[in-house]
């Protein structure tokens, strides 16, 4: 039934904001560069990829932060002024782009693997893939993002966020629950792993 009401919602978002123009947003995400790059791939660890994320994730995020619906200090003065056809046609440019492959610790693979695909049991922790698949490409229907080579820097930041009770959507929200159990040790496993994800194969292989 979650599922099926996630899904409705975000068929809804997505007929009510349309689809972006990638050649407008291409001068449009200038105002982003500093910190994700002209093509999404950020340099700095703190700040996500965002390079072949799904378009209506990345303009979905963007929005609840102009609109201040979720707490982003350095990022709300550069989006505060963009309107949501703004936001659209940069995440759609950023949609086109390709992310750059990360290489993940070969000493976090084993129980990075083992998370990302199996959760651990003993402590309810659900498996990654469920939601975000076996190479980590999400499930854009259902607004569920790529994860595939993004910084184990910040998707460690994002998991103990989470794990805090930080949430700011229903999607954030099922994170809450999925990462309060999480240690800190299987946070870091999981999310180097998820570094050195490719499209085609599980890193480590």
């Amino acid at each position: 039934m979650l599922r099926a009401a996630l899904l409705l919602l975000a068929l809804a978002s997505t007929a009510a904001f349309g689809a972006g123009d990638p050649a407008a947003g291409e001068s449009k995400a200038s105002v982003c560069a500093a910190c994700h790059g002209m093509d999404g791939n950020s340099q700095i660890a703190q700040w996500p990829k965002i390079a072949g994320q799904h378009a209506d994730y990345t303009a979905r995020q963007t929005r609840m932060v102009r609109d201040q619906q979720r707490e982003v200090p350095q990022m709300y003065p550069i989006v505060m002024n963009l309107s949501d056809e703004d936001i659209a046609d940069i995440a759609a440019w950023y949609a086109t782009q390709e992310i750059e492959p990360g290489v993940a610790d070969e000493a976090l693979v084993d129980l990075g693997r083992s998370i990302y695909h199996g959760g651990n049991i003993e402590s309810g922790v659900p498996s990654c893939m469920a939601c975000h698949g076996p190479t980590g490409n999400g499930i854009p229907e259902m607004g569920y993002p790529m994860l595939r080579a993004q910084h184990a820097d910040y998707t460690a930041d994002r998991l103990r966020r989470y794990r805090d009770g930080q949430s700011y959507d229903s999607n954030s929200a099922i994170m809450v629950g999925v990462a309060a159990n999480l240690t800190d040790e299987e946070i870091d496993a999981v999310s180097s792993y998820i570094e050195g994800l490719h499209r085609s194969a599980p890193a480590g292989n």
